[in-house]
């Protein structure tokens, strides 16, 4: 164990930790049989990984799991302490690239060799690999999905029909004249969180990013590629069309003071017509609102053109001084392989399981907006439209950069050109650019 705990992150570590839980060497390792309580931070206000360890302990009964829960924005901040000084066994990470590159995550090669993670697609994992200059895309393996998650637009299909929207709109002008018929019929258009320290316009931002221009570029500036930049002109359009949103009064009023639950909430009640959200609440709102929630992804600017969303592995890290980095690995492929595991992730998360393209998947009610979400994300991979949430570009731009200036485009105090000149600058004197 003293071995175990001294090596460096990587190989090393995950072969001394296997003999620790009744791994033998060549087989792909396990939770073994000896009590193990897995410590766990993750992202308060979601179902699904609670899902999932419940699930794993009735299968696993000698493996409990000691959960601690925060905001994402929150665990933004304390990631990096939390993984020096108090290194959980999983963590739901806000971004790998800083975090691998100062030695604080696991490399999961070896894992990946041992359950045969590499021979899975390699576009669900290339978001987590890390090279040694800190940039994603390519080199070792630091961190694995609960599911792959895609973001869009939810509207209630009541509120929808009072303003003659039967189906989802195919182009951004359309979508423009439901808003405002929403707005002239006395309803919320857009009820968006964007209080505290989630800047929750960044889901809108981001989407008309898409509308507007080449996801690539936007996978470009947030895998931090030489000479990549979020201050084009195509974002520039896509920045001054959320800002005649604002100034149309298309968002609810308290917007910079909303949170997650509230939004949630009011959606759900019914106060507002659309929400800009990911598909880990289809699910959810499958049950809260049966038949009463659609789903679509932001139109492009010309009907007919192809379409984008933030579409990215729900990650989660193993610390590189975990206590059980192999039980980890084990419950983390588990999630991907085991047919109960793959259902609650449809069910619950409302997105597609990660791993091989011939595993098991549950069937879904055509008529559910699970099964819109699933057909969207089928839409995203055609199109070549997947990108990473721009919030994650590093470990500090969404909490200290999107968020305090897009809370200033809200209020009219920045302006969409000036919001997207000072996250470049935070960018690079983060990333030393």
């Amino acid at each position: 164990m003293t071995a175990a705990a001294c090596s460096a992150p990587g190989t090393t570590q995950a072969v001394a930790q296997t003999a620790t839980t009744g791994s033998t060497t060549g087989v792909a390792p396990t939770c073994g049989a000896d009590p193990v309580v897995l410590s766990t931070y993750i992202e308060t206000g979601f179902a699904l990984p609670k899902s999932l360890t419940e699930e794993f302990t009735k299968q696993h009964p000698n493996v409990t799991f000691d959960i601690r829960e925060d905001q994402f924005a929150v665990i933004t901040q304390n990631a990096p302490r939390v993984l020096a000084d108090d290194p959980p066994d999983l963590m739901r990470l806000p971004q790998v690239s800083d975090l691998a590159k100062d030695g604080l995550l696991l490399n999961l090669d070896s894992y990946a060799t041992a359950f045969g993670w590499d021979k899975w697609p390699a576009s669900q994992l290339m978001q987590m690999r890390v090279d040694g200059e800190g940039r994603r895309g390519n080199g070792p393996l630091y961190a694995m999905g609960l599911n792959y998650s895609m973001t869009g637009v939810f509207y209630n299909k009541d509120l929808a029909a009072q303003i003659g929207m039967t189906e989802a709109p195919k182009t951004l002008a359309e979508l423009d004249g439901y808003l405002q018929k929403a707005k002239d019929a006395g309803i919320t258009p857009i009820a968006q969180f964007n209080g505290g320290a989630t800047g929750g316009l960044a889901f809108p931002l981001q989407a008309l990013m898409a509308s507007y221009g080449q996801p690539s570029k936007i996978n470009a500036w947030t895998f931090q590629q030489p000479d990549a930049t979020i201050d084009t002109p195509d974002n520039l359009k896509a920045a001054e069309h959320l800002d005649k949103w604002i100034k149309a009064g298309y968002f609810a009023a308290d917007v910079n003071s909303l949170d997650y639950s509230t939004m949630m909430s009011r959606f759900v009640g019914g106060k507002s017509l659309l929400m800009f959200n990911g598909d880990w609440e289809s699910g959810n709102l499958d049950t809260q609102m049966p038949g009463k929630a659609g789903f679509f992804l932001l139109p492009p600017v010309d009907a007919g053109g192809k379409v984008g969303a933030m579409s990215a592995p729900l990650t989660y890290g193993i610390a590189a001084k975990a206590k059980h980095p192999a039980c980890a690995a084990f419950f983390l492929d588990w999630i991907a392989t085991n047919d109960t595991a793959r259902t609650i992730a449809v069910e619950v998360g409302g997105s597609h399981p990660m791993g091989p393209t011939d595993a098991f998947m549950p069937k879904v009610d055509a008529s559910s907006v699970t099964a819109q979400t699933l057909a969207a994300g089928s839409t995203i991979g055609t199109d070549d439209g997947s990108m990473e949430f721009i919030a994650n570009a590093t470990g500090e731009i969404y909490a200290k950069s999107w968020t305090p200036n897009l809370q200033k485009l809200m209020g009219g105090q920045q302006t969409p050109a000036g919001l997207l000149s000072a996250v470049q600058a935070d960018y690079e004197a983060k990333i030393g650019g």
